[in-house]
């Protein structure tokens, strides 16, 4: 079994920046993509930004220039830096990881709890 536990979410006024990190622990032979998505209320879960294991990243576009996704491959850790923070960044953030657990191949998807981000205007 794997885990991933976020940390870093709070209040945070327009114009601030926070960082998010999502530490995975448990069976894990390799972890392929990690991945942050948010969920505002009443909307649907989005992808804000991927990382694969090589380094290579997608972000949406409302994010780009704003945030930037990067991660410890020594520590299963994946960081989300939120700068110039917007009110309709508040949303729930969750951690994502597609996880090889042994020499298989197969890949299984995890996610976090969650975390509150909410920017105040």
């Amino acid at each position: 079994q794997v885990q991933l536990v976020e940390s870093g979410g709070g209040l945070v006024q327009a114009g601030g920046s926070l960082r998010l990190s999502c530490a995975a622990s448990g069976s894990i032979f390799s972890i392929n993509v990690m991945a942050w998505y948010r969920q505002a209320p009443g909307k649907q879960r989005e992808l804000v930004t991927r990382i694969t294991s090589s380094g290579s990243t997608n972000y949406v576009d409302s994010v780009k220039g704003r945030f930037t996704i990067s991660r410890d491959n020594a520590k299963n850790t994946v960081y989300l830096q939120m700068n110039s923070l917007k009110p309709e960044d508040t949303a729930v953030y969750y951690c994502y990881a597609q996880v090889q657990v042994d020499s298989n191949r197969r890949l299984y998807q995890y996610w976090g709890q969650g975390t509150q981000v909410t920017v105040s205007s």
